[in-house]
């Protein structure tokens, strides 16, 4: 699995462009015609953020499945929050916004409610 081999250079990469897509100014996003569609993607991108990551403790830095997924977790809301607040103080054109830090969080807790349930009911290949 290439997941299994690169898992801290992929959620490296990941973070990385995550944190430069969050701070760089955009003309013109897609309207997606969906009033809410910009937590849809805070809520995919940081359900993501938190599956490498868990993989990476799982693979790279060997840790328990409880330990791998806790940290994950804590880690990605802490860096969505710290993004959040980046876009508040460094720029002038990003604001805070403290949905979209709920919808980051929200996508942290369900992917790890799914993993952690996937997990205990002995689904192969995780």
């Amino acid at each position: 699995m290439v997941l299994k081999k690169y898992a801290f250079f992929i959620a490296i990469l990941y973070s990385l462009s995550l944190l430069i897509v969050s701070l760089i100014k955009f003309n013109r996003l897609p309207d997606v015609g969906v009033d809410f569609g910009d937590k849809i993607f805070h809520f995919l991108t940081y359900g993501l953020l938190t599956i490498l990551w868990l993989y990476t403790f799982l693979y790279n830095f060997k840790f328990n499945f409880r330990h791998a997924i806790f940290t994950a977790a804590i880690l990605s809301i802490v860096f969505g929050i710290i993004i959040e607040v980046l876009q508040g103080s460094l720029t002038s054109y990003r604001a805070f916004d403290g949905f979209d830090a709920l919808a980051n969080t929200l996508g942290v807790l369900i992917a790890s409610l799914a993993l952690w349930g996937k997990r205990n009911l002995g689904v192969k290949n995780l």
